[in-house]
């Protein structure tokens, strides 16, 4: 027996939604089509958020609390008006991934079961030139997100200092993102440095919240900056997307005032297409200001003069120059 579906005319697309009562969200009962409809309520920001960048999609077929798929590549077998972005990894293999440039491919990706876009900070006309600086506040254990958006008022802060504008939105879980668009004139290592040069400035204004440190084991009970979500091939779930736990919470851009009082479980697929019906897309004057990336060259600059240079890559990349042993501080004591 078919499965049953239903169709939907998204921006003279029509799409299948194969199985739309099938539950993903057990919290409230939430189904696939739910969570196809919230895509389509804050069309205009998802679209803007994953414009012309490459993405990878988290999807959970079975819903909350089944088997999680990481999905670089788009299935062959596809609607012909589905767009794609190739990219390479450091492996030196490549991919196809999906490239959204229209609500209809966002639609498609959701009835596959995608609740997370993973957006590249680039886009497919220049996959190795990022235009976006990501700072990733990332609370570790014994730290919550009331401690991330003390240290996003740090960023925040820095951010007008240097005369950046800066994008926040929860992480949907416990963090708190922060974009910054900047030209494509730099490749990763370059963006990714400097990403590093003002994570530092964040830990040195309070040294006792934040930290830097790569290693899991030399953290504490700090929020870790994550330097690290701008080397090349990293990905950040984009506004608008799903977490995959059973409240369905989302990734909600907010203002900066906002962000002292807000709690990550406000932002759902229920609650934020009325709040986005009467706000609309918090991000959509994003690409109309760009910060100069050359003002943390010089914070790099500073630091390569005054001896303080790399920090470790991930493990998945090849020892990069200037980088420091790759090694846990406690095993490279022990040898």
């Amino acid at each position: 027996m078919a499965s049953p579906f239903v169709e939907l005319e998204v921006g003279g697309r029509t799409v299948k939604v194969t199985n739309p009562d099938k539950v993903y969200f057990p919290a409230r009962g939430e189904t696939k089509l739910d969570l196809v409809q919230y895509f389509l309520s804050v069309g205009d920001g998802i679209v803007n958020a994953l414009r012309e960048r490459p993405c990878q999609l988290k999807r959970q077929p079975e819903g909350v609390g089944g088997e999680v798929i990481w999905q670089k590549r788009v299935p062959e077998r596809r609607p012909e008006w589905i767009e794609t972005a190739r990219v390479t990894f450091p492996s030196g293999r490549h991919a196809d991934e999906l490239c959204v440039t229209e609500l209809a491919h966002v639609a498609w990706a959701a009835n596959l079961a995608t609740l997370e876009f993973g957006a590249w900070p680039s886009r497919r006309s220049d996959p190795e030139k990022p235009d976006e600086l990501r700072i990733d506040i990332d609370p570790q254990p014994g730290t919550g997100f009331a401690e991330a958006k003390r240290v996003a008022a740090l960023v925040h802060e820095v951010l007008d200092e240097i005369g950046y504008v800066g994008w926040p939105k929860t992480s949907g879980n416990r963090g708190v993102h922060v974009y910054c668009r900047i030209e494509p004139n730099w490749e990763f290592p370059v963006v990714r440095r400097c990403a590093l040069a003002f994570a530092r400035e964040i830990e040195r204004r309070d040294p006792e919240l934040v930290t830097t440190a790569w290693w899991k084991e030399e953290r504490g009970e700090r929020v870790f900056v994550d330097y690290n979500q701008n080397a090349r091939d990293r990905t950040i779930l984009s506004a608008y997307s799903v977490r995959g736990r059973p409240d369905a919470t989302v990734s909600a851009p907010l203002t900066w005032e906002e962000l002292p009082g807000v709690e990550t479980e406000d932002f759902t697929i229920a609650s934020l297409p009325p709040r986005y019906a009467q706000i609309g897309d918090l991000h959509a004057a994003i690409d109309d200001a760009v910060c100069d990336l050359r003002v943390l060259l010089d914070w790099v600059e500073r630091e390569e003069a005054e001896g303080v240079g790399e920090a470790p890559y991930p493990p998945n990349f090849p020892k990069m120059p200037g980088e420091p042993k790759r090694v846990q501080p406690s095993r490279a004591r022990k040898r």
